[in-house]
């Protein structure tokens, strides 16, 4: 009897989860940042995306990243996913909402909008390396976060507007890269273009 080395090749067979959290994502960030526009009022509908599809999808998606070995999916979606989450904590938590803690300060809520900017510019500097459409998302959030870090510390209503709108684009540009990777797979062909 003779041992026979055998080759064995697997191929990844898994569906790409990015999609489901640049979705998550965009369309979240859209609706918030109506809210930050001072087009709609802050409510539940805003608070659950926030909760469910901005948080618990993305977090799915950088869970799935991660099995795919995609360090820089599993680093955004687990991260945004998880900003998700602490906003919504914030928001619901502080006095202005059921009251359990005390809100953050003017203080605090600028030093935590700065440092996700700057995690944005960091993760932005990585997308150069990768396609147009993520560049294009994580510069324009990476704007949205220091512009609402500005909007709070200042307390100014117009800079807070401006970013909403800015920060429509950036969940807008997420929704469109997202929706082209679908119809880009499905088709077998650019659809949609990404750069």
């Amino acid at each position: 009897m003779t041992d026979m080395a055998q080759s064995v090749t697997l191929t990844d067979q898994s569906a790409n989860p990015a999609p489901l959290g640049l979705l998550g994502f965009g369309m979240t960030t859209v609706l918030l940042n109506v809210h930050n526009a001072h087009l709609i009022v802050l409510g539940t509908g805003i608070l659950a995306m926030g909760l469910f599809y901005g948080g618990m999808a993305q977090i799915f998606a950088g869970w799935m990243e991660w099995k795919k070995g995609n360090t820089f999916g599993l680093t955004a979606f687990l991260s945004y996913g998880l900003f998700w989450e602490t906003l919504v904590f914030l928001i619901l938590m502080g006095k202005g909402g059921w009251g359990w803690f005390t809100s953050a300060s003017k203080g605090g809520m600028v030093a935590y909008l700065f440092m996700w900017g700057l995690f944005t510019f960091v993760m932005w500097i990585a997308t150069l390396k990768l396609n147009r459409g993520l560049q294009v998302v994580f510069f324009t959030l990476f704007i949205l976060f220091w512009l609402l870090a500005i909007g709070e510390a200042t307390g100014s209503a117009t800079i807070t507007a401006v970013a909403g709108w800015e920060g429509m684009f950036c969940g807008f540009s997420a929704v469109y890269v997202g929706l082209a990777e679908v119809l880009n797979e499905i088709y077998g062909k650019t659809v949609m273009p990404i750069g």
